[in-house]
């Protein structure tokens, strides 16, 4: 009896060690399979805030809450079993639909240069367009992040090695909920970052808090528009490389053979040469994302067929900043920098 139970205690502990490694493989897997799309995670932060630019700051944190909600469902629900029942089924398609998210990415990466260098007005935000714009703001979110969390979620299956349907689940599922969590955890301390400012500022008891406050005031608008640039790159970078890698994927061994034949070249320099290669893809990517979306961009806006989004004028200046409520406030004011309406 002894004997019985001591063995079944050791196929516990074998089960609990198994377990074990199972959840170390998938926290690892799950790590490695978010690393390859954090392209996609920075530009799909840096795309959220300005949903909530022009809304009063206590309904800020319920519409990205909306949001999130919005993009649990898209990953979990929508997007997580298609690509399980495409990767049993037609593991071709996965590709090509990548292809497809990595041109939208290129198309909106050369759309915002353009509008960026022509000073064309952007569309004015949803916030002052009448008594439904929470819902038209969280709509047009959604849709926006079942793009993109469509990319994050396809790169992330193709970089899982495990060969079980339930391995790459569990992967997938882990990967959804840390990357959703990860991005609308940051929008959310970004957008309320000077409503921080504003109350340190306005603590009579604290020169430092005030100075400080007033600092982190002036210093968010800057910031968000270090984040849209930065968005705006990695669109055209991350677009880029999934056409670049698609294409040769796909049969083409131009022009990614000649891409990867300069990163070659490089590659072996001692110490740097990594680097020197991941810089070669990376601007390479950016150009190739730049051209490709360039030219769907001059179809969407000037072919007969086209005329893209033109037709909700708006009140934004060419930064993003919304000038139909007034003019910003004077440097040093405490004043919140997006507008109120």
């Amino acid at each position: 009896m002894a004997g019985g139970l001591a063995a079944l205690l050791d196929d516990v502990a074998a089960i609990a060690r198994l377990a074990a490694a199972s959840t170390d493989d998938i926290a690892a897997a799950s790590v490695k399979a978010s690393s390859k799309a954090m392209g996609v995670v920075i530009d799909d932060a840096a795309v959220t805030p300005q949903y909530v630019k022009g809304l009063q700051p206590k309904r800020e944190l319920p519409i990205i809450w909306r949001i999130t909600k919005g993009s649990f469902r898209n990953k979990l629900i929508f997007i997580l079993p298609v690509l399980l029942l495409l990767s049993i089924f037609a593991p071709w398609a996965l590709t090509p639909i990548l292809m497809l998210g990595g041109l939208y990415l290129s198309f909106e990466g050369a759309e915002k240069i353009w509008e960026l260098v022509s000073g064309k007005p952007k569309k004015a935000p949803a916030a002052a367009k009448g008594a439904d714009a929470e819902d038209k703001i969280v709509s047009s979110a959604v849709r926006t992040d079942l793009i993109l969390s469509a990319e994050i979620m396809v790169i992330s299956m193709n970089s899982i090695e495990a060969d079980s349907l339930w391995a790459r689940a569990a992967v997938l599922v882990v990967v959804a909920i840390g990357i959703t969590v990860l991005v609308y955890g940051a929008v959310g301390i970004l957008v309320k970052m000077d409503d921080v400012g504003l109350a340190m500022a306005a603590d009579k008891e604290s020169e430092f808090k005030q100075k400080f406050g007033n600092g982190l005031v002036q210093a968010m608008p800057k910031v968000m528009t270090v984040i849209s640039y930065v968005g705006m790159v990695a669109m055209l970078w991350v677009g880029g490389h999934i056409l670049l890698v698609g294409t040769h994927d796909l049969g083409l061994a131009q022009p990614y053979g000649f891409v990867h034949h300069l990163e070659g070249l490089v590659a072996g320099i001692a110490g740097i040469g990594g680097v020197l290669a991941w810089l070669i893809n990376t601007f390479f990517s950016f150009v190739f994302g730049l051209i490709i979306g360039g030219i769907v961009a001059v179809v969407i806006h000037f072919l007969p067929f086209g005329h893209h989004g033109d037709d909700e004028g708006g009140a934004a200046s060419a930064d993003g900043t919304d000038t139909s409520a007034g003019s910003p406030a004077a440097p040093g004011s405490p004043t919140r920098s997006t507008p109120r309406h």
